[in-house]
């Protein structure tokens, strides 16, 4: 009894091997075992690569304005306009900020910063201006009519 072969199926059952036990699925081409992946810490996002990453963080439009329209009043292309324009903005794009999380917080200050400067250089160059018109005014009426008399 033992001499003679035990007879054998030609072909194995679908999901089963030609002993009988159960095979287990494939793991998908491109999983990583996990003795492979890399050492990721706790509490950090996963590296972005290709398109399943994550997207940077937008910039708040408003910052950037408020900046380009500060720089723009503070080379007096448009001397108060600009800066006024970049000091209202640049206050909006930092409630904005602050509300919304964005990106561009320091283009809002620097928005700030400039266009403030920018203002107090306008009035400086108005009072000089103004006071070196009223020091004409008076140089030039003094000396016009005493002489003819």
């Amino acid at each position: 009894m033992s001499d003679q072969p035990q007879p054998q199926q030609p072909y194995p059952a679908p999901g089963q091997p030609a002993s009988g036990a159960p095979v287990p699925p494939p793991a998908p081409p491109y999983a990583t075992p996990p003795q492979q992946q890399a050492y990721q810490p706790a509490g950090y996002p996963p590296p972005a690569y290709g398109h399943g990453g994550y997207q940077p963080q937008k910039t708040n439009t408003l910052a950037i304005v408020s900046m380009i329209a500060s720089i723009v009043g503070f080379i007096w292309l448009l001397p108060v306009i600009g800066s006024v324009a970049g000091v209202i903005m640049g206050h909006i794009s930092l409630s904005q900020i602050k509300r919304t999380n964005e990106n561009g917080r320091g283009m809002a200050l620097a928005g700030l910063i400039v266009g403030y400067a920018g203002l107090a250089l306008a009035i400086v160059g108005i009072i000089i201006v103004a006071s070196f018109i009223g020091w004409a005014i008076e140089q030039d009426s003094y000396t016009s009519y005493s002489s003819s008399f």
